[in-house]
């Protein structure tokens, strides 16, 4: 932890350098994308897009799960995505999946873990219905991945824009060891390098 003070620490000072760069940031918000990715401390979006301050908004959940849409239900995924694209008018979403992801792999194995209810309940939200075999796990990750993306496509908000052509929906696919970023290419069903 010391470590990351440290860093906040020269961040402050850095800031305090380049204040005008900064002080545009607080006259408001046009993010260019909403990026859904997994919480995973490995999935760091601004490190894989380059992104600045202001460029992307964030969405990140345990296993990048976008639950379905639900007219009843109150959900901080479904709050934020709306925010995304009503208020912001965010003109691209980003759904990124990635490699050795741990609630992929406990969504495979179908057991519930000890002491984690919640984190439970929260993965039958990604109606992740197929169980592949272990030496097919990286595809699973890459099928939860299109699942999700059907997901964002059942909020109104998401469907409208989407049919007015003023919304683009992109699956990305990250490996963790090569550093790699493919693209789903939804008529094919195949993920290929950006």
């Amino acid at each position: 932890m010391q470590s990351l003070i440290e860093n906040a620490r020269a961040f402050s000072s850095s800031v305090a350098e380049r204040r005008g760069d900064f002080a545009a940031l607080t006259e408001g918000q046009r993010p260019q994308v909403l990026f859904i990715s997994c919480s995973d401390a490995r999935i760091v979006p601004s490190l894989i897009t380059g992104a600045r301050p202001g460029e992307i908004f964030e969405l990140r959940t345990a296993g990048n799960i976008v639950p379905r849409h639900r007219t009843e239900a109150n959900c901080a995924v479904g709050a934020t995505l709306e925010y995304a694209v009503i208020a912001l008018g965010v003109p691209d979403i980003v759904v990124c999946g990635h490699s050795c992801c741990d609630a992929v792999q406990d969504l495979v194995a179908g057991k519930p873990l000890p002491g984690m209810a919640l984190f439970s309940r929260w993965l039958q939200r990604a109606e992740y219905g197929s169980r592949p075999s272990s030496a097919r796990r990286g595809v699973a990750t890459q099928r939860h991945l299109e699942t999700q993306l059907e997901h964002v496509r059942s909020y109104p908000c998401v469907a409208r824009r989407l049919r007015q052509r003023r919304l683009r929906l992109h699956g990305w696919f990250y490996d963790i060891a090569s550093g790699e970023v493919l693209d789903y290419d939804t008529r094919g069903r195949t993920f290929r390098p950006l």
